[in-house]
């Protein structure tokens, strides 16, 4: 509990406390499993009931005369900060009470010249619901302390695992290229692809893009990580035996913020040129303008051959290899913050697999938050049977967050604190 500025007691927001961001190693939770049972929670709704009548003191404290300039631009931020959470919890108490309205009258609608009002009833009943749920959804967002990066560009990479199943990596590694392709299409960002080096039997070995629009890396960032396919190949000895192999394609994103201030002596790089290569492992143009730049202290490689220009080539690359050491620092510095649990910001944990599509039984699997989806083709499509996978994770992520800072809450009371 913190002390307001303006003399009177309020609890601390999420924004006031640690970070809290979703783990997604952590032991699945059971008592929360969506929004709507959060909703419920004792500790959520006090906290919330404290937040509302905070909320009501500063909305009368901004209309007394005393208060001074300072203390004015004080409530104002407070205000504009509180005014959504508010609003959107009176929305879900109003509509929980109508709710009860038409339970209370449902129970004594039972004789059947009653029965069409009876079913009008539910359906209304029915629509309130999907408000609630909507709402707790929204109210929860607002409780999450927005990540840092969440609006930032990113540059997306993807890589071949190895496997005895010959190109099956390859070839999935393509498709997973195409689909954020066509997810950045379906979200209307713009995909500029900055290297792409294909496999001989027309798959991929590695591609990177840089990708920007609105909030790209929130909804990009919880898929950093090792992605499993399990099929049968289309062509080979395999293909005709019907066995089925197991191959794994890793995927890489990295917030891009507008300036990424790391400086990178001229004399740490090694910059070599060769010729661009397109899809086919075709030759694009006679000149060496695609670029390669190693950092030697760090032994991290970047390569770009988007464009005919080795000059811009070469400043796509030192953009991205900027980009991928002010990852690094990133990564030191949460480490060093948080001692208590391992984060998962979709860059970190690249060895751990997310991810299983099985073409076999049309499924895919997230391991993290045990979810099962149907129509892998819709899926690889990258559209909306992708976004409402994302949008699943984005919304454990969010429940995550505030379960975590519940039982914080809890064990500072209990602790006495």
């Amino acid at each position: 509990v913190g002390l307001h500025n303006s003399g009177f007691w309020r609890p601390k927001s999420l924004l006031d406390t640690a970070r809290f961001t979703l783990s997604f190693n952590s032991r699945p939770r059971k008592n929360h499993q969506d929004s709507r049972a959060l909703w419920k929670h004792e500790a959520v709704q006090k906290y919330l009931e404290t937040l509302s009548k905070e909320y009501q003191q500063v909305s009368h404290l901004l209309n007394a005369d005393s208060i001074s300039d300072f203390e004015q631009r004080n409530l104002k931020r407070r205000f504009a900060d509180l005014s959504p959470l508010a609003v959107a919890f009176q929305e879900i108490k109003e509509a929980e009470r109508e709710v009860q309205e038409l339970e209370a009258m449902c129970r004594e609608l039972d004789s059947r010249d009653e029965k069409q009002l009876l079913e009008l009833a539910l359906e209304e009943k029915e629509t309130l619901d999907k408000k609630i749920n909507m709402l707790c959804r929204k109210l929860f967002q607002l409780l999450v302390p927005k990540e840092k990066y969440d609006r930032s560009h990113v540059i997306l990479e993807v890589t071949a695992g190895r496997t005895t199943g010959g190109d099956i990596c390859q070839q999935f590694t393509k498709e997973m290229f195409e689909m954020y392709q066509n997810y950045a299409d379906y979200k209307r960002w713009t995909f500029d692809i900055v290297n792409y080096t294909p496999a001989e039997i027309g798959g991929l070995h590695h591609a990177a893009a840089h990708i920007t629009g609105d909030n790209v890396y929130r909804h990009l960032k919880y898929e950093g990580g090792t992605h499993r396919v399990q099929r049968i190949p289309e062509t080979g000895l395999s293909s005709r035996m019907q066995r089925i192999h197991t191959g794994t394609m890793s995927v890489i994103v990295l917030p891009q913020p507008e300036e990424v201030d790391v400086k990178v002596d001229p004399k740490d790089l090694r910059i070599d040129t060769f010729r661009a290569k397109g899809a086919g492992g075709q030759h694009v143009n006679k000149t060496d303008s695609a670029v390669r730049i190693v950092h030697l202290p760090t032994g991290l490689v970047v390569e770009c051959q988007q464009e005919r220009s080795q000059q811009m080539n070469k400043e796509i690359a030192l953009r991205t290899l900027r980009a991928k050491l002010y990852q690094q620092i990133l990564e030191k510095q949460l480490s060093q913050e948080q001692s208590a649990r391992k984060l998962q910001l979709g860059t970190r944990a690249q060895s751990e697999r997310i991810r299983t599509y099985n073409f076999t039984q049309d499924r895919v699997t997230d391991h993290r938050i045990s979810y099962d989806a149907r129509n892998i083709k819709e899926i690889l499509g990258g559209k909306e049977a992708l976004d409402k996978l994302i949008n699943r994770l984005l919304e454990f992520a969010e429940i995550e967050a505030v379960t975590e800072y519940l039982e914080n809450l809890q064990a500072l009371e209990g602790g006495g604190c």
